[in-house]
């Protein structure tokens, strides 16, 4: 008798072992997401009182991909100066980022690549030479074929550089 209610006490103690365990994981991956969102809080906040504040997805996006690289930039310095704790809280952040990141909509590049092609044809029709800045100009212009898109002008800009 008192063998079994040892063995079930001990039994109790590691089932709520690992639920502790558990619940710090969540709420350790639960404090990293948290500090993400403060960080692009706070630098939404600070952007607001600049002369470009982030209005659009796009702008957000790009803010998003800079963090990332940030934080992995850190983690590399991190894992060089043998700080593996710090190195995973930079890693895990990164990919919270990135995370985020991936759920912004944009233009589907074919759709990008498209309006390249439609634009210089226009341009080899009326017989001006296409440059990269002329299709940049024509196509993210005011009434221009992605100039109402949420596209990301460098990923638009090296699409009419393999283009041309």
């Amino acid at each position: 008798m008192f063998y079994s209610k040892r063995k079930e006490r001990n039994a109790q103690s590691a089932f709520s072992w690992f639920c502790m365990e558990r619940s710090s994981y969540a709420n350790e991956n639960y404090l990293h997401r948290l500090s993400v969102l403060r960080g692009l809080f706070a630098e939404t906040t600070n952007a607001a009182k600049t002369s470009s504040p982030i209005k659009t997805d796009i702008q957000l996006l790009g803010l998003l991909r800079k963090r990332a690289a940030a934080s992995k930039a850190a983690a590399e310095e991190f894992a060089s100066a043998n700080r593996d704790d710090l190195r995973q809280k930079e890693l895990s952040q990164a990919a919270i980022m990135d995370e985020y990141a991936s759920s912004v909509e944009t233009t589907h590049e074919s759709e990008i690549t498209e309006a390249i092609q439609e634009v210089l044809g226009k341009l080899r029709t009326d017989g001006i030479s296409a440059n990269t800045g002329r299709v940049l100009k024509e196509l993210l212009r005011p009434g221009g074929l992605l100039a109402e898109k949420p596209v990301e002008k460098a990923e638009v800009a090296k699409l009419v550089k393999w283009l041309l």
